[in-house]
């Protein structure tokens, strides 16, 4: 039986791709591709789901938008 998990991903500074399951509490991958990054997350995903977990909801992304001036100060 198939079960779908959401995955978000980002992309980092360095250029990598990291994935993270909401749903499951801390499942997440990286990868130098997008194709790696699924193919990690999936190995990830089976892993957490071996073990009794509790699953929330994921219901969605938001945008929030603020004002904001960065600091120019760099430490």
């Amino acid at each position: 039986m198939a079960k779908d998990f959401f995955v978000v991903v980002e992309k980092d500074e360095d250029g990598f791709f990291v994935g993270e399951v909401p749903s499951l509490r801390a499942c997440y991958a990286q990868g130098r591709t997008m194709e790696e990054m699924l193919s990690n997350i999936q190995e990830v995903i089976e892993m957490c789901i071996e073990e009794p977990y509790s699953q929330n909801e994921f219901i969605g992304v938001q945008k929030v938008s603020i004002d904001y001036e960065p600091s120019h100060a760099h430490v």
